[in-house]
């Protein structure tokens, strides 16, 4: 039964229809609005929901006065623009899928549009959410905190150089998907307080760089490292050393951990059930969102642009600033 709390989800690709899913299982009533027909129908079909068509422009007026929580899930490049228009129309609590804006300026003018308007945005980098990412914090406070961690955003080259994503979101390939690894591990043993990077490498999507390695010292004190070969095999991983354990995200979903003294590396149980019945992290991370849980996990736009300095450096470039 619906508790008749309205969620606006802007856009109707494939993450629109994984939010509407669980805004459902939350009992909240989930308005989609879309701009192609194509989208918009096939949402329509498998959710059961009236999906509205011709973009945010057109609709947003009908139903701005219905809703107080909205979520984002446009394509990358027009994150930072649909967001604006919801903080201009009144809306004080946004979820803006990763990264929220394709560089520094769009993320900055997010941050201050939301201070003046006294409005909530985060960013939803939902592996801060895994099931394996909790039962890891839990172990990390109970061993008392991280001595050590190093982390792998291997991105496979081969692969997306053939994907239908235009050209200037594959140039933005690190920020727009490749911190989901970072923001991860630097969530776990801390964000950098020293950090040396280094870049080397290019591809024909990706010009700037494909080789990538790092180290530093982060704020809760923990030494990390880190590197990526987008011109050759590898995966995601995290892995965090405590004084009594080293853990293994890899893939991200699990947890496996080594005890000290031994050698061998055993599968954590977790209860995952939630990673399972949904898109993995998505149930408690708009959970969070939508019940305004003071959790520890939701990323303010704010702090996005704090963690910017430092995804600027690993990739090698200042992103244009005006």
């Amino acid at each position: 039964m619906s508790n008749n709390m309205n969620v606006l989800v802007v856009g109707a690709g494939m993450m629109a229809g994984e939010y509407c899913k669980v805004i459902k299982a939350l009992s909240y009533n989930p308005i989609v609005i879309g701009r192609g027909e194509d989208n918009a129908a096939k949402l329509e079909k498998e959710m059961q929901i009236p999906a509205l068509r011709g973009g945010i422009e057109k609709n947003l007026s009908q139903v701005s006065a219905a809703v107080t929580h909205a979520i984002v899930t446009v394509n990358i490049n027009q994150l930072a623009h649909i967001t604006e228009v919801l903080l201009n129309a009144g809306i004080k609590n946004i979820l803006v899928e990763k990264p929220a804006g394709v560089d520094f300026q769009e993320i900055e003018d997010l941050a201050t549009l939301a201070k003046i308007k006294n409005s909530n945005v985060y960013v939803a980098y939902n592996r801060r959410f895994y099931a394996s990412t909790q039962k890891a914090l839990e172990i990390i406070q109970a061993d008392g905190g991280v001595t050590s961690f190093s982390f792998e955003f291997t991105e496979w080259g081969h692969v997306i150089k053939k994907t239908t994503h235009p050209q200037d979101v594959k140039e933005k390939w690190f920020l727009a998907n490749s911190t989901h690894v970072v923001d991860l591990a630097f969530f776990l043993g801390g964000f950098p307080k020293e950090m040396n990077s280094y870049v080397q490498g290019s591809l024909d999507w990706h010009k700037c760089g494909s080789i990538y390695a790092g180290a530093g010292i982060s704020e809760k004190g923990a030494l990390f490292s880190y590197q990526a070969n987008w011109s050759a095999p590898g995966r995601w991983s995290v892995e965090v050393l405590t004084q009594k354990h080293r853990l293994y995200l890899k893939p991200m979903e699990k947890l496996q951990v080594q005890d000290i003294g031994s050698v061998t590396v055993e599968l954590v149980e977790i209860d995952d059930k939630l990673d399972l019945l949904y898109k993995p992290g998505l149930y408690c991370e708009t959970e969070s969102f939508l019940k305004g849980y003071d959790d520890g996990k939701k990323i303010t736009i704010a702090e996005q642009l704090e963690h910017m300095q430092f995804y600027e450096k690993m990739e090698g470039k200042t992103y244009k600033r005006t």
